[in-house]
């Protein structure tokens, strides 16, 4: 994952928003990771991953599609919660479908900054 980091202080209040939702997300159902992302409303969408037999889908790609579902045309930042070292490229590839610029922040399981993608 090509990183910047960036200090947790550093992050405007809805980036934050961001990471405490996806992080609320990967908590609640026990899953491997959580993704929010905001669209251009300012709406945000929060998912974790999904493994199932016939359907596996990233927190992040869950997260997108819920955007794109509602009528999303553009994805303004995206934060992911996982204990894996860098975002998979599924999920990267399915923010920058609506978000070619988009800021996506990786943070561990206790909402702790460790990257952004920008």
């Amino acid at each position: 994952m090509p990183d910047q980091t960036v200090a947790e202080e550093q992050l405007s209040a809805e980036d934050t928003k961001l990471v405490t939702l996806a992080r609320h997300s990967r908590t609640r159902v026990g899953a491997a990771e959580g993704a929010a992302v905001r669209d251009q409303d300012g709406r945000t969408y929060a998912a974790a991953s999904v493994t199932l037999p016939h359907l596996t889908l990233s927190a992040l790609q869950a997260a997108v599609a819920q955007a794109a579902s509602a009528g999303a045309t553009a994805i303004e930042a995206a934060a992911v919660v996982t204990e894996a070292p860098a975002l998979e490229e599924s999920g990267l590839a399915a923010v920058r479908d609506l978000g070619p610029a988009a800021p996506i922040h990786l943070a561990g399981p206790s909402g702790t900054l460790t990257g952004t993608v920008a």
